[in-house]
Order: structure tokens, then C-alpha cells, then sequence
């Protein structure tokens, strides 16, 4: 039933953006009446593939070839949904050179529509190919802990992001010999059954003192219940409102369930149990999904949180869409309790697989 009411209202949403490109734009270029056709094809087509990615998104009945072009499909509408704001910009400007002759109208018409295809284009390329890069690893420095932690988030399996991605992820984090390592949700993107093998190539991860993972809100459409029932059978730790002591670095891992559990009456998450019988004189790490969660601190104050969810913005400029919403949106950030959060930009993607001023990451504090 969801997925029922997801596909319709991005249909019903997707089509308007993609007519009102048409009347907006392509039926207002001063072009012949064959280049308005051949944009309206191409328009068509982008809505078409549209459609199949979400087809692609919730089955496995497309490969990963066409699956990638299906998805870059979706940053293209995002440009239009962009175009189309700053062309309403340009239609006013336009509406105040009356008094000027046509044929330089024309002129400035022509123009303007010129360096917006050219900036769109450019802006769908460069965003595929920040896309395309191998997450970096971002070294950060604290002087709150004696030891190394490895935090990845967002990983989205399911799609783009399969085994392969996974393994060489795995290697990348291997390479850099963490003593823990911590998952901050988002880890699983699709139906469980089609990815275990997937999700048990970070059962590799060579840690330590453990791997330690929190649900974030996309593992709730899926089955939560059955992806912990996954998770518990691997060597992989899920703190599910709860607290675990590693006498060995005097630390105390505490790990909340996502707020989307509030909107789904289901896992809701509970501060005040999580913390529950924490060691006193320890310090701790609180891993929470989205950074809003600071909000819900109360009178608890952890060294670090590590959070993830907003994949830094991804692209460029829906980040400040994101900071309407969440109150951090990449790095390291000092709270006035005194606490250090972290919020990693995501090593996968969600969405069209691009990027632009975001990187995919690995966080190596140390």
C-alpha cells in the first residue's frame, strides 16, 4: 500500500514538473517547429525513464546498465524542477524590455535560453561524474579518545550499490586497521531477500573491537523486524535502544532507533532507555541516524554523537532544503552541552547517482 501511494504521488508529481517544462519552456523557445519536437521527444522520454527507475527501484526485473541511466534520469528532472524556477526569473526580466526592439529581444530570448541548456547540461555532468568517484576517506581528529573509529553511513544497498561496491568498501576500511566501526543506518535500500549476500560482505570488516550498527529510516520500509532478525545472526551488533560497555577502551557505545519510528508508531526511539546502566565514569559515543536527534538529548551529554541521513546535502543547492529540516549538515560541529557530533555525508547515494558539492565518505576519526 505504501509503495502504491509513493509510485502515484511521484507520478502525479514527476508528470507536472515534466508538462510544465513543455508549456513553459520548450513551447516558448524561438526554434523551428522540428528542434520543439525533438526537445518535446527527449522530455517525453526523460518522464518514461522516470517511471522505470521506480520500476527498477522496487524489482529486479532491470539491470544495472539501464537501472544507472533510468536513475540519472531523475537528476535531470531536478534540473528541470531548477530550470524552470530560474526561467519564471528570466520571463519577468523579459516582460520588462517592451520598450526595447523585438529583434534584440529576440536576441536577449535566444541567449538566455542558450546559457541555460548549456548550464543544465553542464550541471547534470558534472554532478554524474562527482557521482561516479570512489568515497574518500576523511581523516578527523579528535582528542576526546586513545583509539581509531571508523564510521560509514548511508550505504543504501540495493541498486547501484551492490556486492561489488560493498567488497571494495570493505577493503577500504580494512586498510585503514580501525579498532571499532560504526554504521549509522541506512544500510539496507530494498527487499531483504535479494540482498543478504550483499549485506554480509561487511560481516568482513575486520574491527577490533566489533561493528556496530543503528537502523535509520529506510531500513522501516522494509521489514525492520526481519532485517534485525538478519542482523542479529551476523557478527554485527545492533543497539536497538541500548548500551554496551567495552571495559578495553573504557567507552560506552549507546545506539537510539530512528524518528521516523514515531511517524510509524514501530521501534520508536527512546533516549532514556539507551542510556540506561551506562558505565558512569566511561565516556560514550551515541549513534543516531539523523543529527535532529540532538534535540532529544535532554540532560545526557556524550563525548560524540555520529549521525549520517544527510548524505551532506548530495547535491547542490537541495542541501538547503536539507537544512530546513536537520540542523547540521556534513562534518564535525560542537553543540552547547559541550558535546562533538559528526554527521558523514554518506558512502552511497539515494536517489540519481550524482553528486555536487558532497563527497561519498569513509570517516577515519582518530
Amino acid at each position: 500500500m505504501r509503495v502504491t501511494l509513493f509510485f502515484s504521488a511521484f507520478l502525479l508529481l514527476f508528470f507536472s514538473l515534466h508538462y510544465l517544462f513543455y508549456s513553459r519552456v520548450i513551447k516558448k523557445l524561438l526554434v523551428s517547429e522540428k528542434m520543439k519536437r525533438y526537445f518535446t521527444l527527449l522530455l517525453s522520454l526523460n518522464f518514461i525513464f522516470n517511471i522505470l527507475y521506480v520500476i527498477g527501484r522496487y524489482t529486479d526485473v532491470i539491470s544495472n546498465t539501464f537501472y544507472y541511466l533510468f536513475s540519472l534520469s531523475i537528476g535531470i528532472t531536478l534540473v528541470i524542477f531548477l530550470y524552470l524556477v530560474l526561467h519564471e526569473v528570466l520571463h519577468l526580466f523579459h516582460k520588462s524590455l517592451k520598450s526595447i526592439d523585438r529583434s534584440k529581444r529576440e536576441f536577449i530570448k535566444k541567449s538566455g535560453d542558450g546559457a541555460m541548456f548549456a548550464l543544465s547540461t553542464s550541471y547534470v555532468t558534472a554532478g554524474a561524474y562527482e557521482g561516479m568517484k570512489e568515497p574518500v576517506v576523511n581523516v578527523v581528529k579528535l582528542g576526546t579518545f586513545d583509539f581509531s573509529i571508523v564510521q560509514i553511513s548511508d550505504l543504501h544497498i540495493g541498486g547501484l550499490i551492490d556486492r561489488d561496491f560493498v567488497k571494495a568498501s570493505v577493503q577500504k576500511i580494512n586498510a585503514l586497521k580501525p579498532d571499532i566501526v560504526f554504521i549509522t543506518g541506512d544500510l539496507i535500500d530494498t527487499a531483504l531477500e535479494g540482498i543478504k549476500e550483499t549485506i554480509l560482505e561487511l560481516t568482513h570488516i575486520e574491527s577490533k573491537y566489533g561493528i556496530y550498527y543503528i537502523l535509520g529510516n529506510h531500513e522501516y520500509f522494509h521489514n525492520p523486524l526481519k532485517i534485525i532478525d538478519f542482523i542479529k545472526s551476523t557478527n554485527i551488533t545492533l543497539l536497538l535502544n541500548e548500551n554496551i560497555y567495552i571495559e578495553a577502551l573504557n567507552v560506552n557505545i549507546v545506539g537510539v532507533t530512528d524518528r521516523i519510528g514515531y511517524r510509524m508508531n514501530l521501534l520508536m526511539p527512546d533516549i532514556h532507555k539507551a542510556f540506561k546502566g551506562c558505565h558512569p565514569e566511561a565516556k560514550t559515543i551515541l549513534l543516531a541516524h539523523q543529527p535532529k536527534f540532538v534535540e532529544e538529548l535532554a540532560h545526557y551529554r556524550p563525548e560524540l554523537i555520529l549521525s549520517g541521513h544527510t548524505h551532506g546535502g548530495q547535491i547542490w543547492p537541495f542541501e538547503y532544503l536539507v537544512r530546513l529540516q536537520q540542523p547540521y549538515i556534513k562534518g564535525l560541529h560542537t553543540l552547547a552541552n559541550g558535546s562533538q557530533i559528526y554527521v558523514n555525508s554518506g558512502i552511497g547515494f539515494w536517489g540519481p547517482p550524482m553528486r555536487l558539492d558532497s563527497q561519498a565518505e569513509i570517516a577515519y576519526i582518530i
